[in-house]
């Protein structure tokens, strides 16, 4: 994946049938290391970073809606190229932290080069799995998942994503947020195609599921939707 990574939009080439890559064997799917479907594919990052990205994904407006300061201890999940990771490092600063983590060894790779090449010293990179993003516990202030839900939700196997939620819980403070970005059903624009978008009255039920309450849904106009999840927890000990 992209969780939080970060953030993939355009849908993966079909693979040539010569080839498609052998299943996972039952041991993999057993530890919680089976991939997700429609994984985005790091040969095709340049199909998402187009010039006008900014424009229409207005990372500041997110990171103001889930108020992350200088300082912050955050994560990227699905991080991918680090599009969004470099946004998160510019706004908490040296004195801040950004886990960028993805599943994709090749991704991590890739994004490693990119904050060398910009400099930035406060990123960490995190190769997760599909159950475990492997984020310090209780110690960040956000967790950004942007584009990359609909990736890391099996509808098949709903204790995947349901032990992927628990687990970014585990690792938020107690007043910590959960942001998930995606491209609007039925929508327009870049993102991926329409059957791929997920409903977001579909991840609420999934986050309310797994412990975490809805504290904030907005649209991102002109293709995007921003749900803020805070950990019930937190919001029953606050009475």
């Amino acid at each position: 994946m992209c969780l939080v990574a970060v953030a993939c939009s355009a849908p993966a080439p079909a693979t040539p049938a010569a080839e498609t890559p052998a299943a996972p064997t039952s041991s993999a799917a057993d530890a919680g290391q089976s991939k997700p479907n429609r994984l985005f594919l790091p040969q095709d990052l340049g199909l998402i970073e187009a010039p006008d990205r900014a424009e229409w994904w207005k990372p500041e407006l997110i990171m103001d809606e889930l108020t992350i300061a200088e300082g912050d201890k955050v994560a990227d999940l699905g991080a991918g190229g680090g599009w969004f990771t470099i946004h998160l490092a510019r706004r908490v600063g040296p004195n801040g932290r950004v886990y960028a983590e993805d599943i994709q060894p090749l991704m991590i790779d890739a994004l490693s080069r990119r904050v060398r090449r910009e400099g930035f010293t406060n990123v960490e990179t995190v190769v997760g799995t599909a159950t475990d993003p492997k984020l310090p516990a209780g110690s960040l202030d956000a967790v950004l998942i942007a584009d990359a839900y609909h990736e890391m939700n099996e509808p098949a196997r709903p204790e995947v994503i349901l032990t992927l939620l628990g687990n970014i819980a585990r690792s938020l403070k107690p007043q910590g947020r959960l942001g998930v970005v995606a491209f609007l059903p039925g929508g327009g624009g870049p993102g991926p195609a329409l059957e791929e978008r997920v409903d977001p009255d579909s991840v609420t039920t999934t986050m309310s599921a797994a412990g975490l309450t809805l504290e904030k849904r907005e649209v991102v106009p002109p293709f995007l939707y921003l749900l803020v999840f805070g950990k019930s927890t937190a919001r029953a000990d606050s009475r």
